[in-house]
């Protein structure tokens, strides 16, 4: 029992800040993965709407009806994945605020942590409006697009957040050859390409989200063939990233996530060849586009990795 006279003792809000962390402890990296796993996992349930043929099952934003907040039962399944995804952004910004709570008092030693942290905090609603505006152009193709790239940089972002929590604060110095460095990001820019491409690909396809929304209009056999282009040119870099990452300095931060980042590849590739070959199963689609982010994560890391703390290579 307190001895602390009651005039003196701290009220419930400061006992709740003076619980927060003041360094990087198992919360603060528990709020880390969350923050990147949940961002993943929207991008799965942002595509069962889609494929599922439930993108207006909400057929307005932000209610769900012009009468209701909520899916009504006149609505069926439809409204209920598509009420159901809107309901995950809830849970998206929960681990933001969580997130942000727990760096907020190391922000003058982890600056890195609170910035990031504070980005994404403010991208999930950004990121929801978005959102709004794919329901409100009855699923323009290109606003869905880039609603899905939206969560592309909330789940890179995310792992910079992971990676970060790992590391100490403070100048970070390469710890690459500069061709490694420069190889690096070339394929970085090869996966941007290949997810761009991949969107289009999307909106030229069957998948559209709702039997009335509008196509892009581009061939979507030809522009299979063009999205394997910058694909096959991402394997065949990263598969050279692979051989000579334990030749680098410091080979245990490369060796594991380039060949995480070649084996998320390979598969990534074989469920788009069986999708293709199949009829574009909605599983398959499902799978190939979490795979794809779950791609851009790994590439992230890599990116990450050529540089460490200049205190840890000094």
């Amino acid at each position: 029992m307190s001895t602390l006279p009651p005039a003196t003792r701290p009220s419930p809000l400061r006992r709740i800040i003076n619980a927060l962390p003041t360094s990087v402890d198992r919360r603060v990296i528990a709020a880390a993965w969350a923050t990147l796993v949940v961002q993943i996992g929207i991008v799965g349930t942002g595509g069962l709407v889609r494929l599922t043929g439930s993108g207006l099952g909400c057929p307005t934003w932000p209610r769900c009806t012009p009468e209701s907040l909520v899916a009504t039962e006149e609505m069926g399944i439809h409204g209920v994945i598509e009420f159901g995804n809107r309901l995950l952004t809830f849970v998206l910004v929960a681990v933001a605020i969580v997130m942000f709570l727990f760096v907020v008092r190391m922000r003058r030693q982890r600056r890195d942590l609170f910035w990031l942290s504070l980005g994404i905090g403010l991208y999930v609603p950004l990121q929801a409006i978005i959102g709004g505006i794919t329901v409100l152009t009855n699923l323009n193709p290109y606003v869905v697009g880039l609603h899905y790239f939206a969560s592309v940089i909330l789940v890179a972002l995310s792992a910079v957040l992971v990676v970060r929590v790992y590391e100490a604060p403070g100048p970070r110095k390469r710890v690459v050859p500069r061709w490694y460095a420069i190889t690096t990001h070339v394929t970085s820019l090869a996966v941007v390409v290949t997810v761009v491409v991949g969107i289009l690909v999307t909106g030229s396809g069957p998948h559209a989200g709702d039997g009335g929304a509008a196509r892009n209009g581009l061939n979507p056999e030809f522009m299979q063939h063009v999205h394997s282009w910058p694909a096959y040119v991402t394997l065949a870099l990263t598969v050279v990233l692979f051989a000579f990452a334990g030749r680098m300095p410091r080979p245990q931060r490369l060796v594991l996530w380039t060949g995480l980042l070649l084996a998320t590849e390979v598969v990534q590739m074989i469920v788009g060849l069986w999708q293709a070959r199949t009829g574009l199963p909605i599983v398959l689609v499902n799978i190939h586009m979490v795979l794809a982010v779950i791609l851009v994560a790994a590439m992230t890391v890599v990116v990450m990795k050529l540089k460490a703390p200049s205190i840890a290579t000094s």
